[in-house]
């Protein structure tokens, strides 16, 4: 598919896409002869947002593994292409080993991604390899670009590394994505933001700026006009809350990588279509993003109003292909057949959200999504959260999928400020004795970051709830009026600061609550001079009025489509006059989010 659709936003993200392509190619030129790439896994998807392999001019892409390297004998170089981790470099180390006393010699090259490592080069020496490459160089891509509003860097472990390990890598290399937005953009004149990880990247961010400002002077005028930094730990909630979006249930269910969702073939096909044709195994690889003109429409819809949606489409495409019937003149014949592979294309784009609908739908008719998520929605609604749930015992006796239930064990403790250690120490022994031993580091993992926790004496949730309107009942999923809608009843506390921020208050009307929020509020200008102000209306007078301000919210420890979706609603609402654009370490659901912080649970 096109990537055309990156430049159609007010941030014309096509930039850092031309951008690292270039660059990727230009370190790609240095090697002379054919190439293979071997690939840390972690980078193809990514990278495949910047160049098909088709564009690279190599041989073939190869998955870095321990071992044997398999590469033909005819090939020249071999370019690794790799993150700054230790564990690689021990796979690296064999696969160039394995190449010893060969012929032809090979040459190596390894290109660190975004930045070299010493730490890293010294494994390499120490393995005995580091002299064995030809070139060592980095390439600088922090960001990918999944969209035209959306930008990721693909750090699944940032969160876990910083509140979990106390490494602050990935705070750094979040400063260095932003300092180079700010090198293509221009210098973001308001940075706001909450939590621990927001007040270090924007110390870094600042040091960052001086050095620039002291080599180069001052810098252009940035078309981003504020910068909210959002730490993942002053909103641990949202993440586990299950998504009610089109795209954010494709997520939960199936799981969405760089834009792709891999789903049984089978079902995108004819039935007449030979099993030797589709294999029961076999998966069709699908696109999702605003490239398409009808994802685009209903990507941030709640499911419930999905269906209505591609009825009506169904019906407008087949009056548009039932006029071949009608007689016409030449003209109404060349203007139907102009309008031809426009039709066709919204025809198979239809047929193919349909059947996907219809895979959710499955899933979210069944008794054991419905049961879990009005246990959820009473967690969220404070119900009965102070003692142990009906449904969380029933699930470790059935012994459910541990991942299933300590998703919902977190939101009681959030939801409920902690919980009673009575109650905690009982939870932890029936799943200590349904499941094994095994899984308790993963529990004091999730003690270690506050999803699990004691009781306090404040119970902050119900206190913001109440002030932040989390919970909104009888909002409309079909026309909604609140971002509420993206998981039915509660809106993402993330997008309730940035959603206050841009009003004209900002979060001066939120100083009661502020200091129930973890860590501390970074804010590089008054906050009585956010100037957002509304959007003016259509028939006012002053027909030059000036266009929605542009506002990036950063992500630091990863964000879910929901919450996407929540600030693409209030983007498109008549009287916001702002437009987001999010930025994030990674995108998340609560499956992605637990099973990064959590040990052993491949043996559930």
């Amino acid at each position: 598919m096109s990537s055309a659709h990156l430049s159609t936003g007010r941030l014309n993200v096509g930039i850092i896409q031309e951008q690292a392509r270039k660059q990727l190619l230009c370190l790609l030129e240095k090697c002379d002869g054919p190439t293979a790439i071997v690939w840390d896994e972690s980078l193809e998807g990514p990278i495949g947002l910047i160049a098909k392999y088709s564009l690279l001019n190599v041989v073939k892409p190869y998955p870095l593994r321990g071992g044997n390297l398999n590469v033909p004998s005819d090939i020249v170089n071999v370019v690794f292409i790799t993150r700054p981790q230790i564990h690689l470099m021990d796979l690296i180390a064999e696969n160039i080993h394995s190449e010893d006393g060969q012929r032809p010699r090979k040459q190596f090259h390894l290109f660190f991604v975004p930045q070299k490592s010493l730490v890293c080069q010294k494994k390499l020496e120490n393995r005995g390899v580091f002299g064995s490459f030809t070139l060592i160089e980095e390439f600088k891509c922090d960001l990918f670009p999944f969209d035209n509003d959306l930008l990721s860097m693909e750090l699944s472990g940032s969160f876990k590394e910083f509140y979990l390990e106390n490494d602050p890598t990935c705070l750094y290399q979040v400063a260095q994505a932003i300092h180079g937005l700010q090198k293509l953009y221009g210098k973001i004149p308001k940075v706001t933001g909450r939590g621990c990880a927001a007040g270090k990247v924007w110390e870094l961010l600042e040091r960052l700026s001086r050095e620039e400002e002291e080599n180069k002077g001052t810098s252009t005028q940035s078309t981003i006009e504020y910068l909210l930094l959002l730490d993942r730990s002053v909103d641990l909630l949202s993440p586990l809350v299950t998504q009610l979006t089109y795209e954010g249930l494709i997520d939960e269910i199936f799981g969405i990588e760089c834009n792709t969702v891999n789903l049984p073939a089978r079902n995108f096909h004819d039935l007449e279509d030979s099993i030797t044709t589709l294999s029961l195994n076999k998966k069709e690889q699908i696109v999702l993003n605003s490239g398409e003109e009808l994802f685009a429409e209903i990507r941030d819809k709640n499911f419930n109003g999905i269906g209505p949606v591609l009825a009506k489409k169904a019906k407008i495409i087949s009056s548009q292909f039932d006029e071949k019937h009608r007689d016409k003149s030449v003209q109404e014949i060349k203007q139907f057949v102009a309008r031809l592979p426009h039709m066709l294309l919204t025809k198979q784009s239809i047929t193919k959200h349909t059947t996907i609908a219809g895979m959710i739908k499955e899933v979210t008719d069944s008794s054991s999504f419905l049961e879990a998520l009005e246990a959820e929605q009473e967690l969220l609604n404070c119900i009965g959260t102070d003692k142990p749930n009906a449904y969380i015992e029933d699930m470790i006796a059935q012994q459910q999928p541990l991942l299933k239930i300590l998703r919902l064990l977190c939101i009681q403790s959030l939801t409920n400020s902690g919980l009673k250690q009575k109650l905690l120490d009982y939870y932890k022994r029936e799943i200590i004795q349904t499941y094994g031993y095994q899984h308790l580091p993963s529990i004091l993992n999730l003690e270690k970051v506050g999803l699990l926790k004691q009781q306090q004496s404040t119970r902050q949730y119900a206190v913001l709830r109440k002030a932040l309107r989390l919970t909104v009942e009888d909002e409309s999923e079909i026309a909604p009026k609140d971002i509420s809608y993206v998981h039915s009843i509660y809106a993402p506390l993330s997008v309730r600061l940035a959603e206050q921020l841009v009003q004209s208050t900002g979060w001066q009307g939120l100083n009661d609550v502020m200091g129930l929020l973890p860590g501390p509020t970074v804010n590089s200008v008054p906050s009585n001079i956010l100037s957002f102000g509304r959007r003016n209306s259509v028939t006012s007078e002053d027909s030059n009025s000036e266009p929605p301000k542009l506002v990036m919210v950063f992500f630091i420890g990863g964000c879910t489509f929901a919450e996407i979706s929540a600030l693409r609603f209030l983007s498109q609402q008549e009287e916001s006059n702002v437009e987001f654009v999010v930025c994030t370490t990674k995108l998340i659901n609560g499956n992605t989010f637990l099973t990064s912080l959590m040990e052993n649970l491949e043996s559930t």
